[in-house]
């Protein structure tokens, strides 16, 4: 046997681009075939080997002592002998054959390795998951398990060793749920017999599943010490309050529910907005990839801090790093209010740009926020220095740069179509628009001047309407002048009626002038059986029916007197 061996066409940790791989008794290594950077692993970091069938053919899995994974695909069948007499003659391995069970049962049991998480059905591996790809996980429900993945954009990782077998392609798996029933201890989910333990305290499997991912996946406390932490933090998107543990690349936050794990690369933006009620301060952080809770995605996170609450803090940090890798970047002592010291340590550790509100703007209240809302959802409106910011749900970011137009409406009934007004936002390139609406109308001078000020096209219907609506206004009030002309005509001859039928009670109570000329009036007016039945009904006052006929006599005679 010679003292290499090389073979071509292997593809390494599933990327895109095959290249050629080649062993030596000190090691192997591969390099691209267009070149590029190569990879290499020492023989001493060599713990173990397992041939499989994989995609591109046949996969050679080398176990690495210090719990990491590197994949070989795309050998042949016939490559099995030579394979295995190298790692078995160079360095003392067997390679293992490892057949994958192809039932596509979806109900197995999970087994927790070295290196990787293994679910296997009938004792053989249905799939396995590396640790090093797992970025996040959660309690999603009373016996579910929530496995989020490390996504990976235009081939870049995500954090150290996190996402870097995502540069297969562009489809990708982001999460994986687990349901497991029942309780057991943590020996017995790790494969372990629990005979010398037995005492030891049963829990549910799901929580065992989940403590023991979190370790062996370097998500909680185990990822390293924390530089900082703050308690018990408000946070408006998601909802809940979470506790904020801040390490050296990344950052965590722990609820009672859910648990998120994010990168400082991660974050793209970074505001700090005053709210309107002058007590709270929001802390808005933009991440992309956004953090994910099953379905719903949260491109950025919330958080509400009051404006008198104060801390004092000493960062765990050693006096090395301080002066070398956070050099005039953060301080070893904070005693400062509590959404301050949280800026100041997310601008140190994340190296992001603070953004605030442009000062060229406020409200006729002189404050920063526009109270208005976008649909059913009430908010706050920000004008920053490039963008319009919109917190807290759903919290939207539109940059002026993506801005085609902005338009003034005044929409809704006519009372409220007085005191507010609504700002539409159109996008460049048809991407959409967005409307917010129930703006205070004093606030419309400044924001025009504002929009103008940074080269924004402004369109102002309220005017328009404003024109509008007092023609129609004074069309109206014509129409109603009109109206009460007509109707008091209408309403003099009703009431002469009425008159006359009170004029008619009173009379038969007793006698008065106006009744004498009422009478007088009928008896000049014409003479018959009519009339003389009239004044022998008004001179018998107790008999009622008579009142009644009299009633009904009357109109007849008016109408034929007129």
């Amino acid at each position: 046997m010679s003292r290499s061996e090389s073979f071509d066409n292997i593809y390494l940790d599933l990327s895109k681009e095959n290249g050629k791989c080649r062993f030596a008794e000190n090691g192997l290594g591969w390099k691209p075939a267009s070149g590029g950077d190569a990879f290499t692993l020492d023989q001493s970091n060599i713990g173990g080997a397992q041939w499989s069938r994989a995609a591109r053919g046949y996969e050679v899995k080398i176990l690495q002592r210090n719990s990491g994974i590197t994949q070989l695909d795309g050998f042949q069948q016939e490559d099995y002998e030579r394979l295995s007499k190298i790692f078995k003659n160079w360095y003392s391995h067997n390679l293992e054959n490892k057949e994958h069970s192809l039932r596509g049962w979806n109900w197995g049991k999970a087994e927790f390795g070295k290196a990787e998480l293994t679910f296997n059905v009938q004792n053989r591996p249905s799939f396995e998951v590396p640790y090093s790809e797992i970025s996040n996980t959660n309690l999603a429900g009373r016996n579910e398990v929530a496995v989020e993945f490390a996504v990976n954009e235009d081939g870049k990782t995500n954090g150290e060793a996190k996402g870097k077998k995502a540069r297969a392609g562009k489809d990708e798996l982001v999460e994986m749920r687990f349901y497991i029933p029942g309780t057991t201890t943590r020996k017995e989910a790790e494969g372990e017999e629990a005979g010398s333990d037995a005492d030891e305290e049963a829990k549910t499997a799901v929580t065992i599943f989940y403590e023991t991912l979190m370790e062996k996946a370097d998500i909680g406390e185990t990822a390293g010490d924390t530089i900082a932490t703050f308690l018990d933090v408000l946070h408006l998107t998601p909802r809940g309050r979470f506790d904020i543990d801040m390490y050296d690349s990344s950052f965590r936050l722990r609820g009672k529910t859910y648990d998120y794990k994010i990168q400082y690369d991660a974050i793209k933006k970074f505001m700090v907005l005053p709210k309107p009620d002058e007590m709270h301060f929001l802390l808005c952080i933009g991440l992309d990839p956004p953090l994910r809770q099953g379905q719903t995605r949260y491109p950025f996170i919330v958080m509400q801090f009051k404006r008198d609450d104060e801390v004092t803090l000493d960062l765990n940090i050693t006096e090395e790093e301080l002066n070398g890798k956070y050099k005039d970047r953060l301080q070893p002592h904070y005693e400062q209010p509590l959404h301050q010291v949280v800026t100041y340590i997310f601008k140190g550790l994340a190296n992001k740009r603070v953004t605030a509100p442009a000062k060229d703007f406020t409200t006729h209240r002189q404050q920063y926020g526009i109270k208005c809302s976008i649909k059913a959802s009430e908010g706050f409106l920000y004008c920053l220095e490039k963008a319009f910011m919109f917190v807290p749900k759903p919290a939207t970011y539109i940059s002026y740069e993506q801005t085609q137009s902005i338009t003034f409406s005044r929409v809704g009934g006519a009372v409220s179509a007085l005191s507010t007004f609504d700002i539409t936002v159109l996008m460049k390139n048809g991407a959409g628009s967005s409307q917010f609406s129930n703006i205070n109308r004093e606030d419309l001078k400044a924001l025009e001047d504002f929009f103008k000020l940074k080269g924004l096209r402004v369109k102002n219907e309220i005017d328009e309407d404003a024109n509008l609506m007092a023609a129609a206004l004074r069309d109206e009030a014509m129409l109603d002048s009109d109206e009460e002309v007509v109707g008091a005509k209408a309403d003099r001859g009703s009431a002469d009626e009425d008159e006359e039928s009170v004029d008619e009670d009173f009379q038969a109570e007793s006698e008065s002038d106006v009744a004498e000329e009422y009478d007088s009036a009928h008896e000049s007016s014409g003479s018959g059986s009519d009339e003389s039945d009239v004044d022998n009904e008004v001179e018998d006052e107790e008999d009622e029916e008579e009142e009644e006929e009299e009633e009904e006599e009357r109109p007849k005679k008016k109408k034929r007197s007129s």
